[in-house]
């Protein structure tokens, strides 16, 4: 009880259902101005509504399911593999002790053809104008809530943060600017979209100009670039990268980006991909990357520091047990009204938010990371610790306190349990970390 007491310090005053580590959103609806925009331009557009809805259907499931591009080292050890695999069944049947050149060809031809079928094949992304406004039709609301979720969280653990400039890479139809703006749009005054699509960059002018007839933007002073700033000077205080990483073909050219990204960061690095194995694990290389500090700044001496989702600086507990599974959370939102969309629907995402340290700190209260189970007397939590491991905490007002308790209870998958001292009954989580999941992790 004076453990859990201890803990609850900085709820007094406050309802639980608000208390401090409470971080979810409720559905997110586009602003109506960009709402209308993509509204008129999905009218405009020669397809009819229903072919566009088809389309971006199946671009959301392709998106979905990309993986990495597999490097050429690995390619080249799986070849070895199947090679070595095959030799010895050759050499096992063959009545010859040598093969013949026809036998090597064969197995040369066998060996691709088992490539062919076992590799994911990536392939780059080209973004015409149609497939452009298709990626609008399925991204747009979702990425947009995702965003606004992820930016919340900066908002409200550090009240005082006032942006003036947002590098956004990777911009697609500049959801990441809208959302930004909706919340820092008093301090904001710079905001450079930067994409090698030149479909995507005039789509996003375009929902920022709406139904416009002067062509005045809805905000100003927003730069639309093909590539980044040149140079390493040049530094903005939110630098984020949202669902891009994917679109880089090797590890080499994502480490390079990272590194790229972070030596333009003033405070916040946030990156925001597809909440899948994939999308997890690019952030955990790009985690590393930053973490390590290989790229140091002789002019910006500061430490880079974890601000979100992880509550250390450790290894994350989800990659490293027998069953590894992504970190992910969702935002529930609004979708553009197609005919066939429901009136909510959720967004799955993976984020980490990287901050320049700024001399403050805070409580290293853990992360709620699967759906909060409230039952009958008890509430199931699943917690990444500062410690840096996963946690099932069962959580009473008997053993625990009220207080704790009953913040507990209002808890959502993403918030923050305001305790400092793990108590003794939370035990370590089992390696399905609980039965809560409620989607495929593929």
């Amino acid at each position: 009880m004076a453990a859990a007491t201890r803990a609850m310090r900085g709820c007094p005053g406050l309802a639980h259902r608000r208390h401090p580590g409470v971080l979810h959103l409720k559905a997110v609806r586009l602003p109506p101005a960009l709402a209308a925009a993509a509204h008129r331009l999905l009218l405009q557009w020669g397809s009819s509504v229903q072919d566009i809805q088809s389309k971006a259907e199946a671009l959301t499931n392709y998106l979905w399911s990309r993986k990495r591009p597999l490097e050429t080292g690995d390619l080249r050890r799986k070849a070895q593999q199947l090679e070595q695999q095959l030799r010895e069944k050759m050499v096992q049947t063959s009545s010859s002790a040598l093969p013949n050149v026809a036998d090597e060809q064969k197995l040369q031809d066998k060996i691709l053809a088992m490539l062919r079928k076992t590799t994911y094949r990536w392939e780059a992304l080209r973004y015409t104008d149609e497939l452009s406004l298709v990626y609008m039709a399925a991204r747009l609301a979702g990425e947009f809530a995702t965003m606004s979720r992820v930016f919340h969280e900066i908002q409200k653990r550090v009240p005082g943060f006032a942006p003036r400039t947002l590098l956004d890479f990777g911009s697609g139809t500049g959801s990441v600017s809208w959302a930004a703006h909706s919340i820092w749009g008093k301090s904001l005054n710079e905001y450079v979209c930067v994409d090698s699509s030149a479909s995507m960059l005039s789509l996003a002018e375009q929902l920022l100009q709406g139904d416009s007839d002067s062509q005045t933007p809805h905000f100003s002073t927003v730069y639309f670039r093909q590539f980044l700033p040149v140079s390493p000077k040049v530094k903005f205080n939110l630098v984020v990268s949202a669902f891009s990483l994917n679109e880089l073909p090797s590890l080499a050219e994502r480490t390079e980006t990272i590194q790229t990204l972070w030596r333009k960061t003033d405070d916040f690095l946030v990156l925001v991909e597809n909440g899948t194995k994939e999308g997890h694990q690019m952030l955990m290389e790009a985690r590393e990357v930053v973490l390590k500090g290989g790229d140091k700044l002789a002019h910006d001496p500061r430490e880079a520091q974890v601000f979100a989702p992880c509550p250390h600086h450790l290894p994350c507990p989800r990659l490293s047990s027998q069953k590894p599974l992504p970190c992910n959370f969702i935002q529930a939102y609004h979708p553009l009204p197609f005919s066939k969309n429901p009136e909510v629907k959720e967004k799955r995402f993976s984020f980490l938010i990287l901050r320049r340290e700024s001399g403050e700190t805070e409580e290293p209260w853990p992360r709620i990371i699967q759906p909060v189970l409230p039952l009958s007397r008890h509430v199931h939590c699943h917690l990444c610790c500062a410690d840096g491991t996963v946690q099932h905490a069962v959580i009473t007002a008997h053993r625990h306190g009220r207080d704790l308790y009953r913040c507990a209870r209002h808890s959502h998958w993403g918030d923050r349990l305001p305790v400092v001292n793990v108590p003794e009954e939370i035990s370590p989580s089992s390696g399905d970390n609980g039965s809560a999941q409620t989607e495929d992790q593929s």
